[in-house]
């Protein structure tokens, strides 16, 4: 078991078992809604994830619900009811151990910025550079 929470500790969650898949992905609606230039998702089946706390829902689109804390804005959850029925995708980022789900590759990387090809060759620090 795995388990996780917003930024806050409002929404906290645990998931049971392996998911179908962990990967990044850089499609433009999630970068947009994270606010970052790839969001990291590992997909389970709904009986398999516990949350504690009421998130937030946002629906980006006719099928699909977006789900985060009302308190800190953390993005948390996607469900899809054309892409994978009776699954819930989650936030990789919001983890307790980040590393439990590596993922397996990029995906939609027909919307991603022009710059991340290269990204892997940017300088490198441990903290903020001073």
């Amino acid at each position: 078991m795995a388990t996780g929470r917003c930024h806050c500790g409002a929404i906290s969650y645990s998931v049971k078992g392996e998911p179908e898949h962990s990967a990044l992905c850089h499609c433009r609606d999630c970068t947009r809604c994270a606010g970052a230039p790839m969001v990291g998702w590992a997909l389970f089946p709904e009986d398999k994830v516990t949350i504690s706390g009421k998130p937030a829902t946002y629906k980006s689109s006719d099928h699909a619900t977006r789900y985060f804390c009302g308190t800190c804005g953390t993005g948390l959850f996607y469900t899809s009811t054309a892409i994978f029925q009776g699954k819930i995708d989650v936030q990789t980022s919001t983890l307790d151990d980040i590393d439990a789900f590596p993922p397996f590759g990029h995906i939609q990387m027909a919307e991603t910025a022009r710059w991340m090809g290269d990204a892997h060759k940017l300088p490198k620090f441990d903290r903020y550079p001073g």
